[in-house]
């Protein structure tokens, strides 16, 4: 196995960028999402606040691995940081007399300069551990899931942070305090970043953007599905349920379902971020061999799919919440979070795996469009299911869409077969 000790320092200081990004997006997360809620937002008008947000996700991967591959992965992640500022800036500036019609589309705009913001960071992080991680897959699978295990465990700390902040604080304090916090990563990175990441090449084309891997096409489908099952519910459904539950309309009930709410959402994305990171050990990646780890995702998809299959039948069943349908959806979803996170990381291995040094950021950039094309079919189907068939309709939906990503790995697997 060779080591690669000159880039050790610059892949730890990419990743505590990456993680400060993450807290402060889970934070915003939570901010919009109740905010816009108590302000009057139905769940579908809730649901467009982030559909531009994951409409620039689709293209900033398209375009992201090509900037990258041409200008250095420290441009663009250092402009990821620098659009993140800027769209905190700009949300604390919202104006609540503008009328719901203006507010949306603002509030629209802002959070597609974030999604820019985000994707721009992420393909960053994670193309980084492809080129700075020793050789090897069982050192690449290790690398990958502590690096994306812990950020997504900073994120539900952020969900946490964003719903108490803001009934303690308020919107306007609470964003101001995350823009001085990305202030401060930012101004570290542009002046202390160590060497070891690519410069980058002035031959990268363009067109190279698009994969011509039927491996990595076949992967990115599973990954379109897998991820809009998860937002189908999770974006607006069970917020939305939670706080119907949770609060009586008060201030002091308010704050309490925001302090509820944001801890379910913390608790979940936490055990995600720490199975993730326990994937290697549940996995056995010593045995990383690329088709045993498809045949593997196969298993765990069809585990995932269970899962909401079951909580649907749950809720149709019991239509008036009450406290034990409640705490057997939080049980169900726990159990969603943990089998999900296995899944997420057998495809963020996968994804490395399968690509090239010389097209690595142009593969993950293609890989995190159909993520983020992914997030945006769940985040539309999440507001509409919840208006026309409440939670029920939403957990049916991720099912459904669960069963699609079967479908694409268990392509994925016979190609790898022949």
């Amino acid at each position: 196995m060779t080591t690669r000790p000159e880039g050790l320092s610059a892949y730890v200081f990419v990743t505590a960028a990456y993680w400060a990004f993450m807290l402060t997006d889970g934070a915003l997360r939570m901010l919009v999402l109740l905010h816009f809620h108590i302000l009057g937002f139905s769940p579908i008008q809730l649901a467009y606040l982030f559909v531009l947000y994951e409409i620039a996700g689709i293209v900033t991967n398209m375009t992201a691995g090509w900037i990258a591959a041409r200008f250095g992965l420290g441009i663009t992640l250092n402009v990821g940081l620098f659009l993140q500022i800027e769209a905190l800036l700009g949300l604390s500036q919202l104006n609540t007399e503008w009328g719901v019609t203006v507010s949306v589309i603002y509030a629209m705009c802002i959070q597609g300069l974030s999604g820019v913001a985000k994707d721009l960071t992420k393909m960053s992080s994670k193309s980084a551990v492809k080129l700075l991680a020793p050789e090897g897959n069982q050192s690449l699978f290790k690398w990958v899931a502590t690096l994306t295990g812990a950020k997504n465990a900073i994120k539900g700390l952020g969900f946490l942070i964003g719903a108490v902040s803001l009934g303690l604080f308020g919107f306007v304090p609470s964003i101001l305090g995350m823009v001085g916090l990305l202030t401060l990563v930012l101004l570290g990175t542009v002046t202390k970043m160590p060497q070891g990441l690519p410069n980058g090449l002035k031959s990268a084309k363009f067109s190279d953007v698009f994969s011509t891997s039927s491996k990595v096409n076949h992967l990115s489908l599973a990954r379109v599905f897998l991820f809009g099952a998860r937002d189908v519910w999770c974006v607006v459904g069970i917020p939305i349920y939670f706080y119907a539950v949770l609060s009586d309309g008060s201030e002091a009930g308010n704050r309490t379902a925001f302090f509820m709410i944001g801890t379910f959402m913390a608790v979940w994305t936490i055990l995600y971020g720490f199975v993730q990171s326990k994937a290697p050990q549940i996995l056995n990646s010593a045995n990383a061999d690329t088709a045993k780890c498809v045949s593997k995702a196969l298993f765990w998809v069809k585990l995932l799919a269970f899962l909401p299959a079951l909580m649907t039948l749950i809720v149709f069943l019991n239509p008036n919440p009450n406290t034990a349908m409640t705490g057997m959806i939080v049980v169900g979803l726990l159990g969603f979070g943990a089998v999900f996170a296995v899944n997420s990381s057998l495809h963020s291995f996968l994804i490395l795996a399968f690509t090239t040094g010389h097209r690595v950021t142009m593969d993950v950039g293609f890989y995190y469009m159909a993520n983020a094309s992914g997030r945006l079919l769940g985040t539309l189907l999440s507001g509409v299911s919840y208006q026309l068939g409440g939670l029920s309709l939403c957990l049916a939906t991720a099912t459904g869409m669960l069963l699609i990503s079967w479908a694409a790995t268990k392509r994925l697997d016979r190609l790898l077969a022949l």
